[in-house]
């Protein structure tokens, strides 16, 4: 039998979760070695999975397949496509760089108020959420990812609700109740996400007899298995609904400011460049795979939503004075743009979908990070307590910078690439929409260099003046997330050779094709 690398990919992590958990009290710094140690270890891993990823060979590769709870047809089946490889070989490469961006986040406090943090559940924790997120990418077999895809709801909450931004030391009562409150939030809207998700996968089971995607879809394009046009309909809303909850779609938004908001920089990136990216990646996995017909019969709701979320973000990014919220509504405006692009049902769109769910997890990364680096260092998010950083932190204020232009996708960095086949995308098939969903642009444009300008450039305030510049870990956590986005930026095709052969697949299950330009190319 063949090594098992899928399961190894996402077993690696957990066993180091639970041994990071188990390292002694007093050897705080050993558990944060061990841990980023494991992530390594687990990159490579995802690193070997890429390389033996064949882009034009079958649509799932490196399967694994064993029964289960064979009494309800539930098995352990793992399998990778080109997107499910892109996404995997992202959580693998963020999550060294969120253990060791967060290398103090959770040492104990020393003010008398504050109890012990306890360093090693928090990487540990870290590394479960890892373990689950891959998992996640990696199931064929419906029930085995919902029971992941609601698992990972645990270790976030803890991290969320556990582990605050230190940003609000000195008002602890206050810190804690919002922090509580913003993890119960997001747990609540996750859960009920899921269980109304849990009712489709029971109703899935019986209309199909058992949970294997491949198998589902296989009896759909045959014919073999016929639904009824109301129950597909219901079965993808149950579903489409959870998944646009972890998304987060508009309305179902409003957990994520809160989240990154009270997350320390860290966690907030693992919320919503790795966690949340289950949520899109589902949409293209599961919603158009298995639901083909009733996708094509909500595409006209969900543009509009989608585009609602890439305005309504956007502008309340605008008008944002706390620098971590202003990142999450920004998320918000870009999640807008890749659910756009699924359901733009073109290759253009779906492809650069993908792209841009690699390419934002890398640029938020960037900015979230640097921007945690920048809070650590005043004690505030907030953007008036800022000014003239630039003048005594250069390279910090250089790499925030780069994040703040890959976030309005400057041409040249990554984020561009995939905004662009976004919107011909969408263009291609619903122009209104695309139209109304270009204003984006312009306001990413806005809140990003408002938010440079008041906290990098002109005076220098007198809290600032004495504020290093980024440390040697922090150089080794920025610059690599830097030199991708420029790489990606001119140089996207390692990552579209990938992507491209699972979305032309994924354009073949719900029965479409690429619109024809209506003026022919000249000859």
């Amino acid at each position: 039998m063949s090594f098992p690398l899928l399961t190894a990919t996402a077993v690696l992590p957990a066993l180091g979760a639970i041994a990071t958990a188990a390292v002694p009290a007093a050897r705080r710094t050993a558990a944060k070695w061990l841990a980023l140690l494991v992530s390594l270890a687990t990159l490579a891993l995802a690193i070997t999975v890429l390389v033996r990823f064949d882009p034009d060979g079958s649509r799932y590769q490196l399967t694994e397949s064993h029964a289960w709870i064979a009494e309800f047809g539930v098995r352990y089946e793992l399998g990778v496509d080109g997107i499910a490889v892109a996404l995997i070989a992202l959580t693998a490469l963020l999550i060294p760089f969120i253990v060791l961006a967060g290398w103090h986040d959770a040492d104990p406090l020393e003010t008398g108020s504050r109890r012990w943090r306890p360093t090693q559940g928090f990487f540990a924790l870290i590394l479960a959420v890892e373990a689950m997120v891959i998992i996640s990418f990696e199931a064929t077999d419906v029930f085995l990812f919902y029971i992941f895809f609601e698992a990972m709801l645990i270790p976030m909450y803890f991290l969320i609700g556990g582990f605050g931004d230190r940003a609000h030391a000195g008002s602890d009562e206050k810190a804690a109740a919002q922090r509580s409150y913003a993890a119960v939030k997001f747990l609540l809207y996750n859960l009920v996400g899921g269980l109304i998700m849990l009712a489709a996968v029971i109703g899935l089971y019986v209309v199909a007899g058992n949970f294997s995607l491949q198998e589902i879809a296989e009896a759909r394009a045959n014919g073999t298995l016929d639904m009824a046009t109301n129950t597909e309909r219901w079965l993808f809303l149950g579903f489409f609904f959870a998944f646009a909850v972890k998304a987060p779609l508009w309305p179902l938004h409003t957990w994520l400011p809160n989240a990154m908001g009270e997350a320390t920089a860290p966690v907030a990136v693992l919320i919503t460049a790795v966690v949340d990216k289950v949520g899109t990646f589902a949409m293209l996995r599961f919603c158009l795979q298995l639901f083909p017909e009733a996708s094509k019969w909500a595409t006209p709701a969900i543009l509009v939503l989608a585009v609602i979320s890439i305005i309504y973000g956007a502008l309340l990014a605008v008008g944002q004075r706390d620098i971590k919220r202003l990142v999450a509504y920004a998320s918000i405006s870009h999640f807008g743009f890749i659910i756009m692009g699924i359901f733009a049902m073109t290759s253009q769109g779906q492809s650069g979908a993908t792209l841009y769910m690699v390419n934002h997890g890398i640029s938020t990364a960037a900015l979230m990070l640097v921007a945690g680096f920048l809070i650590s260092r005043r004690g505030s998010r907030l953007i008036a307590d800022y000014g003239g950083v630039q003048k005594v932190a250069p390279v910090l204020a250089g790499t925030f910078l780069i994040g703040g232009l890959a976030t309005l996708s400057l041409p040249g960095l990554a984020p561009f690439v995939s905004e662009f086949l976004v919107l011909v995308g969408t263009f291609a098939r619903y122009p209104v929409i695309g139209i109304i969903a270009t204003f984006g642009i312009v306001l990413a444009a806005l809140y990003t260099l408002v938010l440079y300008q008041r906290t990098m450039t002109g005076p220098v305030k007198p809290e600032v003046s004495a504020m290093p510049d980024l440390r040697l870990r922090e150089l080794v956590v920025v610059a690599p997330l830097v030199v991708l986005l420029i790489f990606l930026g001119v140089y996207p095709k390692p990552v579209t050779d990938i992507v491209n052969p699972a979305v032309k697949s994924t354009m073949s299950d719900v029965h479409k094709k690429d619109p024809k330009p209506e003026v022919e190319a000249a000859k």
